[in-house]
Parts: structure tokens; C-alpha cells; sequence
């Protein structure tokens, strides 16, 4: 029997407020959630400035500091370079085993139901404020990014140095892009 158990899979660079409410709120729905940390192979990029094992370190502290650790497991996971139709199966075999599947990411909702698993959708919150994108643009430019992340969270970043490597990565692209 599949055990009782829930699949939340994003990049969580960095983990912030709204990944937060959304684990909260499908903790509730379910015994044990598996929080999958996507694009586990990219790093020390501007998009994705976090290793895995960051991101982990980061999921660990939030969720230690909510007293939730002990109803999620955590996993790490790698793309496919576009090879979608062999996505699901990595994830599946990287995975402790789940039922059921929580996200709003189109692609990732089809290649799931596709292969058979239920799908649900998760309630956004105050998806314009907590947003990945918009986080990393504060720590690029010095900004109070801190009020989006949950404290444990800017602890990991600050332990290591996240917020300047995020700053250092932005003017990387921007150079490269005056270049081309």
C-alpha cells in the first residue's frame, strides 16, 4: 500500500512566507508531506543562487522553528534537461512514496496527472508579495528582503552570505548581458 503521504515540489529559492503558508496548509490536509526541492542540480546563478543542500538547510530551520519537522520529509531533485516525459519517474524514484501531488505549476500538474497521480491545487498567499523573483531582487539591490522569509530562514542566508552572493550573481548577469 502507498503510504499516506503528499508530494510539495518547488525550487524555494529561497524558502519564504508563502512556501511556508502553503506547507502549513497542506500539513493540515495530510499525515506527511514530502517537500521536494526542485532544479536540485543548479546553483551560484542568479535564478537559482542556492545549492540544495542550502535550500534543505533552510526548509530544516523554518519548518524546526513551526514545530512541523517531524510531518515532512525532505528530498532533493534534479531536472531532465526537457526530457519531461522522464521527469515524474526521477522524482518518483527519489521520493519516499506519495498519493497525492500539491502544486500550480502547469507543467508539473499535466506530467503528474499524466502518470496517474491526483493533482491538487494550493491557495496562493499574497502571491504578489512572496515571490521568489522579487525576494532575490531585494538581496540584489540591499533591500529588506529579510521580511519575506521567515527567521530562521535569514539566518541560513546570512550564515552564508546568501544575500551578497545573490547581490554578486545580479551584477554577473547584468554584465553579460551589456556584453551580448
Amino acid at each position: 500500500m502507498v503510504a499516506d503521504r503528499a508530494l510539495f515540489i518547488g525550487r524555494f529559492q529561497p524558502f519564504h512566507y508563502g512556501h511556508l503558508h502553503a506547507l502549513k496548509w497542506i500539513v493540515e490536509r495530510e499525515k506527511e508531506v514530502v517537500v521536494a526541492v526542485g532544479s536540485a542540480q543548479f546553483s551560484h546563478s542568479y535564478r537559482n543562487p542556492f545549492t540544495a543542500g542550502e535550500r534543505i538547510e533552510m526548509i530544516a530551520a523554518a519548518l524546526k522553528e513551526e514545530g512541523l519537522w517531524d510531518r515532512v520529509v525532505v528530498a532533493s531533485v534534479p531536472d531532465t534537461d526537457g526530457k519531461h516525459s522522464l521527469w515524474v519517474q526521477l522524482v518518483v524514484s527519489l521520493c519516499p512514496r506519495f498519493k497525492r501531488v500539491y502544486t500550480n505549476e502547469p507543467l508539473t500538474r499535466l506530467l503528474f496527472e499524466e502518470a496517474g497521480f491526483e493533482v491538487l491545487a494550493i491557495p496562493f498567499f499574497k502571491r504578489e508579495v512572496f515571490e521568489g523573483t522579487k525576494i532575490r531582487a531585494l538581496m540584489a539591490e540591499g533591500g529588506d528582503w529579510r521580511s519575506f522569509v521567515p527567521s530562521a530562514v535569514a539566518n541560513v542566508i546570512d550564515d552564508i552570505r546568501g544575500a551578497e552572493r545573490v547581490s554578486y550573481l545580479f551584477q554577473l548577469e547584468e554584465k553579460s548581458k551589456i556584453i551580448q
